[in-house]
């Protein structure tokens, strides 16, 4: 599978990776089973940049319970979410104690900015991270956003893309690539409203020759045929859509012609 680089210096990962929002917060041996499930596919496939949150509930315990003996395959993401510092350090111990160390630690909405750095500077320096991200969803912050990557704390942002929300490319992706940032892209499905009415096989006809049998493949494949964009994260509670979703992490990729059809077929 191709891979891109996260950031000046750092890592190189896979371009397609698993979200956790909603679809890993659970409990119970069954449901906790099934979506463990979902993380050893997700390595399987090698979807091994895996995203998730203190506000996901759950999720970050079950990702580690799914990662078991495997965390060394993974690119663990996560957040810190807290406007006071003694919240913020005790968001960071509980993942540490899950992980060992996490990868990438991002500040999750631009919450706290300042203290949030300080404090996960002082954990890359003891070792228990290893690049230091900023997150927003909002176009409304994209101009503290842009502030924060101009600032040189961060490896990595992550924000919204897809074929109808495309505010990005205004300004936060042209940044990224002039300061060698990672772009990690949430929401490639458009919180699902993209994907409740696919277009028929026929209209994806064109797209075959990339690889491209299904409408998430396509959508996904639209993201990261922009260069800027170096791992998307769909999330899913079902191992099938896993496989299915890292098929579009390998080239060939899209031009012009063929982006421009999935933002038609997207209703954009």
């Amino acid at each position: 599978m191709e891979t891109r680089e996260l950031g000046a210096g750092g890592p190189w990962v896979p371009v397609v990776g698993l979200g956790t929002w909603r679809t890993l917060d659970v409990r119970g041996r069954q449901a906790e089973a099934r979506a463990h499930q979902v993380v050893e596919t997700a390595l399987d496939n090698g979807s091994t940049f895996i995203d998730s949150s203190p506000m996901y509930g759950e999720s970050e315990r079950v990702v580690a319970g799914g990662l078991g003996g495997r965390r060394s395959e993974a690119f663990v993401a996560t957040k810190v979410w807290s406007s006071e510092l003694s919240g913020a350090r005790a968001q960071t111990e509980y993942a540490l104690s899950l992980y060992g160390h996490v990868d990438l630690y991002q500040v999750h909405n631009l919450v706290a900015t300042d203290q949030v750095l300080d404090l996960l500077e002082g954990l890359r320096e003891e070792g228990g991270v290893r690049w230091i991200g900023a997150t927003h969803h909002s176009p409304s912050a994209f101009a503290e956003l842009a502030g924060v990557m101009r600032g040189g704390r961060i490896s990595a942002i992550q924000v919204p893309y897809n074929p109808r929300q495309r505010d990005v490319e205004q300004r936060i992706l042209p940044l990224a690539a002039e300061l060698g940032l990672g772009v990690v892209v949430m929401r490639p499905f458009g919180e699902g409203a993209l994907v409740r009415r696919p277009p028929s096989p026929g209209e994806l006809g064109p797209l075959r020759p990339f690889g491209v049998e299904t409408w998430p493949q396509a959508l996904l494949k639209w993201v990261l045929s922009d260069s800027r964009c170096t791992v998307a994260i769909p999330a899913t509670s079902r191992p099938g859509r896993v496989t299915e979703n890292a098929v579009a992490g390998s080239p060939p990729w899209f031009g012009a012609e063929e982006r421009a059809l999935v933002s038609r077929l997207a209703g954009a």
